[in-house]
């Protein structure tokens, strides 16, 4: 009977020790997690310090007992100290400082990534804060309790820096963002960017492009954010949010090839260059369907596909990751922003001869009340006249996520802005129209080409 060691228990890892049990029963696969929250969610972090969500066991996905009686065995508070290929096997140290050796026959290493932590001087003072895992969670929470902060400086306008700009306000904070980039959210067009800054600023956010932060300095119990042309402001707190690098010192100490930000090489099959070694997740380059090419891009939704991929061949499957379009979408205040695919910068570089439009309509027939506007963006080749990608911003609860992921499968199946149109959607006046949103922007994109 195979023996699964699983390093890692966020989504790759969870994901890869679900997977064997439903594939076969009579392997029991043991997961390696370096603290005491395992497959916990991440990306529900800032709902818990907005108290949005008021009990942090809540993002407990599955709770350990839950995991045990999957018939997954956990190793909590252990770390895995070091990976042993010609002998197959991992030595793990306790909470106590006790080492142990687990033996295996198949490894899938999924160790996630750590927080990017620019060259920032005074990065270290205490009240300068990251958030990637349960404990800096537990950190700023304690913080804003205890020390009853007024204002904060958000370094870094992303998707964590864009809900934690809303956390915080709805803390009780006046928040002060600033990106380096042109625009916030630098993964949609400036113009998308534009839009979300006019929602921030109305919000009562002050947002600040163009700033690379070069120093923190503490005066009394303030810090002093200052940075590129002339920027600088007091504050109570700062939080890091300018994204995350692979966590790979492990697997590299074994010869595991790296590539692009230091990630793992994987292939389709998510096999390392070291026998029987897998890796998934945040760790590792990913496949990107459209451009045939490795990146990297770490999002859970992609890690439970890749651990899903590294579970099944563990046990001798021969199943093939089928690559990323980039997928994603995120709640600020009352609106929703998503994209999938290209932008048209991006489809440029590429070598596409990108065509785009944008369109303005409601979410549903007008007559049925509350209609909401809804914008959207698409981009096409205009060779081959198939989808690149799409982006999309509306008020929430106007369907923005499930709407993105309608270009997503288009995107995903090589589709013609023709053929789009084909697509038999749901329709009823309070949720839609006879042709939906998304397929009038593509045939006003049809029309353009």
């Amino acid at each position: 009977m195979s023996n699964i060691v699983i390093i890692g228990g966020s989504d790759a890892g969870i994901s890869a020790a679900l997977r064997i049990r439903e594939l076969n029963p009579e392997i029991i696969p043991t997961m390696i997690v370096a603290d005491s929250f395992p497959n916990f969610s991440i990306c529900g972090l800032p709902y818990y310090i907005s108290k949005e969500v008021t009990c942090w066991e809540n993002l407990a996905h599955r709770t350990r007992q839950d995991i045990e009686n999957a018939g997954i065995n956990l190793l909590l508070e252990h770390t895995a100290q070091s990976i042993h290929p010609e002998r197959k096997q991992v030595n793990v140290v306790d909470k106590s400082g006790a080492i142990k050796a687990v033996d295996y026959d198949k490894l899938i290493v999924g160790t996630g990534a750590i927080s990017l932590k620019p060259k920032i001087i005074g990065i270290d003072f205490p009240g300068v804060f990251f958030l990637r895992w349960m404990p800096d969670c537990f950190k700023v929470d304690e913080f804003l309790n205890k020390q009853s902060p007024k204002t904060a400086v958000i370094i870094g306008a992303g998707y964590i820096g864009m809900e934690m700009a809303e956390s915080l306000t709805k803390r009780g904070l006046k928040v002060n963002v600033v990106e380096s980039a042109d625009s916030v959210m630098p993964s949609v067009d400036v113009d998308f960017g534009i839009k979300i800054r006019e929602m921030l600023t109305q919000n009562g956010i002050t947002v600040n492009n163009n700033i690379a932060i070069e120093s923190i300095d503490k005066i009394g119990d303030q810090l002093i954010v200052k940075g590129t042309n002339n920027y600088e402001m007091a504050t109570d707190m700062v939080l890091v949010a300018v994204g995350s690098v692979p966590n790979t010192t492990l697997g590299q100490s074994i010869g595991i090839d790296t590539g692009i930000k230091g990630a793992f090489k994987v292939n389709i099959k998510m096999e390392t260059n070291i026998p029987d070694v897998y890796a998934a997740g945040d760790c590792v380059e990913t496949w990107h369907r459209i451009l045939k090419s490795y990146t990297y891009l770490p999002l859970g939704t992609i890690a439970h596909k890749q651990g899903r991929v590294a579970g099944e061949n563990a046990i001798g499957g021969n199943k093939e990751f089928a690559g990323t379009l980039g997928t994603q979408s995120v709640k600020i205040f009352d609106k929703v922003v998503a994209r999938t695919g290209l932008n048209e910068n991006e489809a440029n570089k590429a070598g596409f001869q990108p065509v785009s439009v944008d369109f303005e309509t409601w979410d549903h027939k007008v007559y049925f009340p509350p209609a909401e506007k809804i914008y959207i963006r698409v981009t096409a080749d205009q060779k081959s006249k198939k989808i690149l990608g799409a982006q999309i911003l509306g008020t929430y609860k106007t369907e923005v996520s499930k709407r993105i992921d309608i270009f997503a499968a288009a995107i995903f199946h090589e589709l013609t802005v023709k053929e789009f149109s084909d697509y038999d959607l749901s329709y009823t006046p309070p949720l839609s129209s006879p042709w939906d949103p998304v397929q009038m922007a593509v045939q006003s994109l049809e029309r353009k080409l």
